[in-house]
């Protein structure tokens, strides 16, 4: 089985020496950087299949760096952070991040995630030009492209991935947990709101079809067409 190229970022040498403790001899090729732009150097030589960056890191933060690497690479990119208020979570997402954990972290989760994250990304998709169209919403599933009222819209590769599960299933409520295993490819343990913090900015940026997306009380989620009617 190959292994999985991991870039540890982080200006901790605990933190790096942790991670990589718990990855040694389990399929992983983990390199470290201790600051931000040696570890957008370190991008520019060589291929990974995922980015574990720190936030709070002196010189170059995890928030420039992020956007460093969104400039030019789709990447999946954990975020590492001590805060772990909605603001923070909302920012990074938006900037494209792929997941969200908060200091202290279970080294055998965040190891999960990574998992996840590279096992999605390295299948293989078969394009047969599948498309979902619902009204004014349309969702060019192999293009990974959303247009809405012939608007293309910039979504992050999660918020895609949410909104094509739920549109594929139109009508069918979804647990959280459901949600995140089907969308983040995992077992969740802890604070479920990741899925409600992308919903938000989802529905954000959707207009007016942001009405498809409906919150069923004591569940979760659905997607119904019929409402943004």
């Amino acid at each position: 089985m190959e292994e999985i190229r991991v870039l540890l970022v982080d200006d901790e040498p605990g933190i790096r020496d942790m991670i990589k403790e718990y990855m040694a001899g389990g399929g992983y090729e983990p390199d470290e950087a201790g600051d931000g732009l040696k570890a957008l150097e370190m991008l520019e030589v060589k291929k990974y299949d995922i980015v574990v960056l720190d936030i709070m890191m002196p010189g170059m933060d995890g928030w420039s760096v992020a956007k460093g690497i969104r400039k030019t690479s789709d990447i999946p990119i954990i975020m590492l952070s001590a805060r772990g208020e909605e603001y923070d979570k909302l920012l990074g997402f938006d900037m494209g991040i792929d997941d969200y954990m908060v200091k202290p972290f279970s080294p055998k989760e965040l190891l999960a995630r990574i998992r996840a994250l590279t096992a999605r990304r390295r299948r293989e998709v078969i394009s047969s030009g599948r498309r979902l169209e619902f009204k004014s919403l349309v969702i060019d599933l192999d293009g990974r492209k959303v247009m809405n009222s012939s608007e293309a819209l910039q979504l992050t590769p999660k918020e895609f991935e949410l909104l094509s599960f739920l549109a594929e299933n139109p009508g069918k409520a979804f647990t959280r947990d459901h949600i995140l295993s089907a969308v983040w490819g995992y077992d969740f343990e802890g604070d479920d709101r990741t899925v409600d913090t992308h919903i938000k900015q989802l529905r954000e940026r959707l207009g007016e079809s942001r009405k498809m997306i409906v919150t069923v009380w004591g569940t979760g989620y659905k997607f119904d067409p019929e409402v943004g009617s």
